[in-house]
């Protein structure tokens, strides 16, 4: 494993099935008590279940992260069952609306906004100060590469995942006294129900059909996706400690962590690894290749 998580207690969000079980399950196996949180009763017994079957720890917590009452009684309990929550893994997600901004449905765009990045606010509020009397913790909030860039017809999407970086850098400034470190993360394309939901939807049909062509092709040769493990056990590296000197930053699941952390005064000194203007004055590198707009 990545790192040892003996002594930690875990809040994961969005963690009733795919990435989110996947990360809460990694985090029990190094060791953390992990509360699973997710909207869904059924999914989040089930994920809680295997995880202590399996010898972990682990509480299943049904709410909704947009509601600030469910967040504070979801942190509640995991403070009176496991004590305060050191490790945030800010999972829930949802793609919203697939639409031009003039045609989006208004309530389903906004509320794409309210999941992401409300709902990242809410919990990180509601765990801070038990950070703080332990004397930190870490913050992971999972983004997507459709924060990099925009595009057309999924602007509630991209805004959201955008706005998760510039949260997350925020949050590293004003909790780093306080021994909070926070990071955001680029989990790649991971075959989950999440990430193929566009092959059922009609709107990403209409609006999207070549990035729906393309989800086909891959699922049919069997190329599609980031390993899960992959994105887990860089949770577990988060959370370890092992990545604190990149707190404030976006990493990607397909670097070398560990290569990337001995950079960090690196990184640090160019700015890089975050959303930046450039101007004509000081021109841009290369521009990445593009990539599906969901994970």
């Amino acid at each position: 494993m990545p790192g040892s998580l003996e002594g930690e207690v875990a809040l994961v969000t969005g963690a009733g099935r795919g990435i989110g079980r996947a990360v809460a399950e990694a985090l029990a196996a190094a060791g953390a008590a992990v509360a699973v949180m997710a909207r869904s009763r059924d999914q989040v017994d089930e994920a809680a279940q295997s995880i202590n079957q399996s010898g972990g720890r682990a509480l299943a917590l049904a709410g909704d992260v947009t509601s600030a009452f469910d967040v504070q009684a979801a942190v509640a309990e995991t403070e009176r069952q496991f004590g305060a929550v050191s490790v945030l893994v800010s999972n829930a997600g949802i793609t919203g609306p697939f639409a031009p901004i003039w045609d989006a449905d208004p309530d389903e765009w906004w509320r794409t906004q309210e999941v992401h990045v409300h709902g990242a606010f809410l919990c990180t509020r509601a765990v801070y100060p038990g950070m703080v009397a332990r004397g930190g913790g870490r913050i992971i909030i999972v983004s997507s590469r459709a924060a990099e860039r925009g595009g057309a017809n999924l602007s509630a999407y991209q805004i959201a995942k955008a706005g998760q970086l510039r949260f997350t850098e925020s949050l590293a400034a004003e909790g780093a006294e306080a021994g909070i470190r926070a990071f955001v993360l680029h989990p790649g394309f991971v075959d989950t129900q999440f990430a193929t939901e566009p092959l059922q939807r009609e709107d990403a049909q209409k609006y999207a059909p070549q990035f729906v062509a393309r989800l086909q092709e891959l699922r049919r040769d069997g190329s599609l996706g980031t390993p899960i493990s992959r994105v887990a056990d860089l949770c577990v590296f988060l959370a370890s400690g092992q990545g604190d000197a990149l707190s404030g930053r976006y990493l990607r699941v397909e670097d070398d962590w560990h290569e990337v952390a001995t950079k960090a005064a690196l990184i640090e000194q160019n700015d890089l690894y975050t959303l930046r203007l450039r101007t004509l004055e000081e021109p841009a590198g290369p521009t990445a290749p593009a990539s599906p707009p969901i994970h």
